[in-house]
């Protein structure tokens, strides 16, 4: 067995406790995969009482440069979170020839180029694989085990708080409020949960997925992101009828062009994402040569996401220990096309209150036929009064269109005399239904 690897650990809090008690609990087994004795020489955190809890008071530091001028820290594991000042402590560690491992999706997302190039230039590690999915391996899936496929699509439900909202929403038919409540109240959402319901948390996951999927950089701003706050339980109802569960999806193809997106969708209940329940997530990828895998797990939560650091920890130390490091530099060696979000295909679910009156539907269809919309099915649902109006809700889904010609679509439909609202709309995927 190799010589002691020291690590010098920024950030304390959950994950980063999670990650102390998985190095405790397992030191024997951990050095005997490794090849080599994992030791926490410094504590990047100024909450004493964290440290006191965990045993590192005597490797407590308030200062970050301590870690990156100790010789005996190889990796520097950062579990601070946000963009600074973790960017610019870990370009500077990469610099010095640090080995970098990272839980920070917003950091690699957003800034994956600055980390990439510096660790090039010291031929430095940069691991991230706790940055998407918590414990579930896929990023080194897709760097490694998938690096011949050309992978044609990754689409995953990357978020556990938006899926246990969708499934308390679908399972006992409240609405949405009432389930973010009842996550909050679980710790599943956050007290601004917003970056989790407005799909922002899962825009700059599949950012990073898709950047390695296709070998060019997709950041945050190429996402089109739309969240689930306008989500009913009468959508979530009527998709059921019609063979669909509605869930949040974040979606990563190459079809000449690149497109990335995070939107609620209909998806059949025979598709394999659609059986994923509660906090759990799953990523679904389809190659070339593999065709079609799902890697399903805990997608956060202390251990889970312990689980991949340590694992990233575990993987530097065998490139240290056979001088390989730096093998897996930035894939990122194309600049392809992004695809305009009025260019996306997909089907739609669009529910709408209008008139309860002949001719109505006709003339509706009549204005998504102006614009290349066929429509695959309509349901009259139920009749309701508003100001004194007799009106009828209409369900309809179209065949696959182009984003841009619904769009214009319902911009007529909106302005008609006979439509009272525009209830909702969302993208159908997954193909037919059950």
């Amino acid at each position: 067995m190799s010589e002691v690897i020291g690590i010098g650990l920024m950030g304390v809090g959950t994950v980063g406790s999670g990650v102390v008690k998985l190095l405790q609990a397992n030191e024997d087994q951990i050095a005997q995969r490794a090849g080599g004795r994992v030791v926490i020489r410094k504590v990047l955190e100024r909450d004493a009482e964290k440290l006191r809890v965990l045993g590192l008071t005597d490797v407590g530091t308030d200062c970050w440069q301590d870690l990156l001028e100790d010789p005996e820290i190889q990796i520097i594991v950062e579990l601070l979170g946000g963009i600074e000042p973790a960017r610019t402590y870990l370009v500077e560690a990469l610099r010095k020839g640090k080995h970098v491992v990272t839980a920070n999706k917003d950091l690699v997302a957003a800034h994956g180029r600055d980390l990439f190039e510096a660790a090039a230039a010291t031929s430095s590690d940069l691991y991230f694989e706790a940055s998407v999915g918590g414990g579930i391996p896929v990023i080194r899936v897709l760097k490694e085990s998938l690096a011949a496929n050309r992978i044609e699509a990754v689409i995953g439900i990357v978020n556990g708080t938006t899926n246990y909202i969708l499934t308390r929403m679908g399972n006992e038919g409240i609405d949405f409020e009432t389930a973010l409540s009842a996550a909050q109240a679980a710790g599943y959402a956050e007290a601004d949960p917003s970056a989790d319901v407005e799909g922002l948390d899962a825009a700059r996951k599949i950012a990073i997925l898709a950047s390695i999927a296709f070998n060019t950089r997709i950041t945050p701003d190429n996402v089109f992101v739309e969240g689930i706050t306008r989500v009913t339980p009468q959508d979530i109802s009527y998709a059921q009828e019609l063979g669909y569960v509605i869930k949040l999806l974040a979606i990563a193809r190459e079809q000449d062009e690149v497109e990335v997106r995070v939107h609620p969708a209909l998806l059949p209940k025979s598709h394999p994402l659609a059986s994923v329940q509660g906090v759990f997530n799953a990523i679904f990828v389809q190659g070339d040569a593999v065709g079609e895998t799902m890697f399903y797990g805990q997608g956060a939560g202390q251990m889970p996401t312990a689980s991949a650091v340590v694992g990233d920890v575990m993987e530097i130390v065998h490139n240290l220990n056979s001088n390989s490091t730096g093998r897996f530099s930035c894939t990122c060696f194309y600049e392809k096309k992004i695809r305009p979000k009025g260019q996306f295909h997909s089907k739609y679910y669009v529910r709408l209150v209008v008139r309860d009156q002949p001719g109505v539907l006709a003339s509706i269809a009549g204005v998504f036929g102006n614009h290349r919309v066929s429509l695959e099915s309509v349901i009259q649902k139920r009749t309701l009064s508003v100001s004194g109006f007799s009106m009828a809700e209409l369900v309809l889904v179209t065949h696959e269109v182009e984003e841009q010609d619904v769009q214009d679509a319902l911009a007529v439909i909106r302005g008609l005399s006979i439509v009272g609202s525009v209830e909702n709309v969302i993208r159908v995927e997954g193909g037919g239904r059950d």
